[in-house]
């Protein structure tokens, strides 16, 4: 349980601590920089998924044809 408190405390210091430093010109610029980063990422996570799952599609769907054609 103490150590659930100081995991509380830890992150209510921080907000604060982040909330303060938002409120500069360079800590505006820091986050907003990294939430530029953060979303970058976040779409090159997504663009990667997607042409994996349109490369495994295409190859299930040559597989079908395949199959389809073995069994005439």
């Amino acid at each position: 349980m103490k150590s659930f408190l100081w995991l509380v405390a830890g992150a209510a210091i921080g907000f604060v601590v982040a909330h303060k430093v938002n409120e500069t010109p360079q800590g505006k610029r820091f986050f907003s920089d990294l939430d530029q980063k953060a979303r970058d990422f976040g779409s090159a996570v997504a663009e990667g998924y997607h042409a994996r799952e349109a490369e495994l599609r295409s190859v299930i769907a040559d597989a079908e044809e395949t199959i389809s054609n073995l069994t005439k």
